[in-house]
C-alpha cells in the first residue's frame, strides 16, 4: 500500500511526522512520502525535516519518500520552484491542482503539467482536454483522491485520464488521523471513481518505484 499525499503540522495536517508514518505503518502501508504545503518561504525546512525522520519510518517498516505539495503557487513559479525542490532532494513534487473546492489560480494545472519536475497533479478538478494531453507527453500522474471537496470530480478526472493513456495514483491527501484510508477503503475509493475491479487492484498495488522508475 502507498499514499504519497500526506501531511503533518510542518504545514496544516495534525500529526507529527513520526506519528503520521507510525498510523500508517499500522495500516497496512509499506511506502509513502510527506507532502506538506509548500512555497519559497518553506520548501528547504520541509525537506530537511523529512529526511530527518527516514529512518524512524524505516525502523517501523515503511519506505518513506521526502516530498512537497506546491500549493497557491502563481503558475510561473511552478517550474521554478519544483526544480528548487528536486535540487534540495525531494523525491516527490505534487502540485495542489485546480481543485473546485478552493480558489486555485487558473494555469495552475498547465504549469503543472508542463514541468519536467513535478511527478503528480493533486485533484485536478475540472482538467481540460489540451491540460490532460500535457500530463500523458510529460508522464505526470493525476491523483483520485478521498479528500471531502477535492473529491467530487474523480469521475471527472478518471474518465480523462482513461480518454489520454494518462496513469492515476489513489490517495488521502492526509491531514488527520480520521483521513487515512484502510485498504478496503482505497479499494471503495477506486471502484466510486469509476475504476473496474481489474484497474482498481492494478492502481492500488503499484510502487513507488514501477510509477516512477520504471
Amino acid at each position: 500500500m502507498y499514499d504519497f499525499h500526506c501531511h503533518t503540522t510542518m504545514s496544516d495536517g495534525k500529526l507529527l511526522p513520526t506519528e503520521l508514518i507510525r498510523r500508517m505503518a499500522i495500516l497496512g502501508y509499506t511506502e509513502m512520502a510527506i507532502s506538506d504545503h509548500a512555497d519559497f518561504s518553506n520548501v528547504r525546512e520541509l525537506i530537511r525535516a523529512e529526511m530527518a525522520v527516514k529512518r524512524s519510518a524505516e525502523l517501523y517498516g515503511i519506505r518513506l519518500f521526502s516530498g512537497i505539495e506546491i500549493t497557491h503557487v502563481p503558475p510561473d513559479q511552478i517550474d521554478e520552484l519544483a526544480k528548487y525542490a528536486k535540487y534540495l532532494g525531494a523525491e516527490i513534487v505534487i502540485v495542489h491542482g485546480e481543485t473546485i473546492a478552493e480558489p486555485v489560480a487558473p494555469g495552475t494545472n498547465a504549469a503543472a503539467l508542463s514541468s519536467a519536475y513535478v511527478d503528480i497533479l493533486a485533484h485536478p478538478g475540472l482538467i481540460k482536454e489540451e491540460d490532460v494531453s500535457l500530463a500523458a507527453k510529460n508522464e505526470v500522474l493525476l491523483e483520485i483522491t478521498s479528500r471531502g471537496g477535492h473529491s467530487h470530480t474523480n469521475g471527472h478526472v478518471l474518465s480523462m485520464a482513461h480518454h489520454a493513456g494518462v496513469d492515476i495514483v489513489v490517495e488521502s491527501d492526509a491531514h488527520e488521523l480520521g483521513d487515512l484510508m484502510s485498504e478496503h477503503m482505497r479499494y471503495m475509493v477506486a471502484r466510486g471513481a469509476g475504476m473496474s475491479e481489474s484497474e482498481a487492484k492494478k492502481v492500488l498495488s503499484q510502487t513507488f518505484d514501477s510509477l516512477f522508475l520504471s
